[in-house]
C-alpha cells in the first residue's frame, strides 16, 4: 500500500498529511521539514523568526528576507489596500493586544485599541523588490501573516509533492485542506470536505463539498474565542474599530485552486453584508464559496451547487 498518513502538532493546531507515493513515508519526513521551515520563516509568535527580524525592526531599518515571504508580505500586502477587504497584514498590534487564542487572552482597555489603530497601515510596509527588503515605517508595527500564511504553506508543500510525481495527497491544516489527484478511498475519486457547522463541536459538519485539485478553507466566528463578563469575542478583529468584527455570518467557505486564494478571501469577505459577499464571489473568477449565517441560513455560490451535499 502506498497510501500514507501522518499527523502532527505545529502553527497552533493539528496538521494531517496523506501521501500515496511508493516513496510516501520519506516524501512525508520532507513535509514535515518544509512545515517546520515555513513555520521558522512566517511565526509572528516566535521572537526568532524571520518576520519577527522584520517586525522587531520596524521604524529603525529594512530587513532583508527571503524570496518567499517577500512574495507573501507583498501579497497580503496587495489585498489589504483593496477594496473592499477584512484583510490587513499590519493587524499584529491589535492580535498582540488582544491575544485570543492564546492562554493570556483579555478584553484590552479601550485606550490600549485606540492607540494601535494609528499602527494598523499596511501602505506603511515598505517592500523594495530589487533589495528584497521590507521596511515598516512606523515604530511599533507588526505584521501578522496569520490570516495568509497556511495557505500559502500547503501551497508550496503540495507543490513539492507534485514535483516527486506522488499519485495524490491532501495537506489539512487545521480546517485549511487541500487536495491532488484521486482520492483511491472513494468511488468517484473525489475528496469529500466538511464544512463544519459553526455552533457544533469540531467535526459536526452541515454539508459535504466534492472536490478535486482544489482547495477548501473555512473562515468562522467559531474557531477562536474569548469570553469575559458574559460576553463573547470572536478572533476575526475589523482593524478599523480594533474589535471583534460585528456581522450576522457565522462562517465563510472559499473553494479556490490554490489555498492562498482561499485564505485571501475568507478573509477580505468575512463580515461584509451576505448579498454584497455573495456577489463579489460570482464576479470573481477562480472562486466559489458558502455562506452560513447565524440564524441558520446557507448560501452557496452557482459554481458549487453541484458539488454540495447537505447533511441536514
Amino acid at each position: 500500500m502506498s497510501l500514507k498518513s501522518h499527523s502532527l502538532r505545529l502553527m497552533g493546531t493539528t496538521i494531517d498529511l496523506l501521501v500515496d507515493s511508493p516513496i510516501a513515508e520519506i516524501l512525508i519526513d520532507d513535509c514535515v521539514n518544509l512545515l517546520h521551515l515555513y513555520n521558522k520563516r512566517f511565526s509572528a509568535n516566535d521572537e526568532t523568526s524571520e518576520l519577527m527580524t522584520v517586525n522587531l525592526n520596524a521604524g529603525i531599518k529594512p530587513t532583508q528576507v527571503t524570496s518567499e515571504l517577500l512574495e507573501l508580505i507583498s501579497l497580503g500586502k496587495e489585498h489589504s489596500l483593496a477594496e473592499p477587504s477584512h484583510l490587513n497584514i499590519a493587524i499584529g498590534p491589535l492580535v498582540n493586544a488582544w491575544r485570543i487564542g492564546f492562554s493570556d487572552a483579555h478584553v484590552p482597555e479601550h485606550a490600549t485599541i485606540e492607540n494601535t489603530l494609528s499602527l494598523i497601515a499596511p501602505r506603511q510596509i515598505i517592500i523594495n523588490p530589487d533589495e528584497e527588503t521590507v521596511f515598516l515605517a512606523k515604530k511599533g508595527m507588526r505584521i501578522d501573516l496569520g490570516a495568509i500564511a497556511k495557505g500559502y504553506i500547503a501551497d508550496r508543500v503540495i507543490d513539492y509533492l507534485k514535483r516527486k510525481n506522488v499519485t495524490a495527497a491532501m495537506i489539512n491544516l487545521g480546517g485549511n485542506v487541500l487536495t491532488y489527484g484521486p482520492n483511491r478511498n472513494r468511488s468517484d475519486n473525489k475528496w469529500y470536505i466538511g464544512i463544519q457547522h459553526p455552533e457544533l463541536e469540531r467535526g459536526n459538519n452541515v454539508g459535504i463539498i466534492k472536490v478535486d485539485n482544489q482547495s477548501v478553507v473555512t473562515s468562522g466566528i467559531y474557531e477562536r474565542k474569548l469570553v469575559h463578563d458574559g460576553k463573547t469575542y470572536h478572533h476575526i478583529f475589523d482593524p478599523r474599530t480594533g474589535y471583534p468584527i460585528e456581522t450576522e455570518m457565522a462562517s465563510i467557505t472559499i473553494v479556490a485552486d490554490l489555498s492562498v486564494d482561499c485564505e485571501i478571501w475568507t478573509t477580505r469577505l468575512f463580515g461584509l453584508p451576505i448579498i454584497e459577499a455573495m456577489m463579489i464571489i460570482e464576479r470573481t473568477v477562480g472562486i466559489e464559496g458558502i455562506i452560513i449565517t447565524k440564524d441558520h441560513r446557507i448560501a452557496i455560490s452557482q459554481g458549487l451547487r453541484s458539488k454540495y451535499q447537505s447533511l441536514y
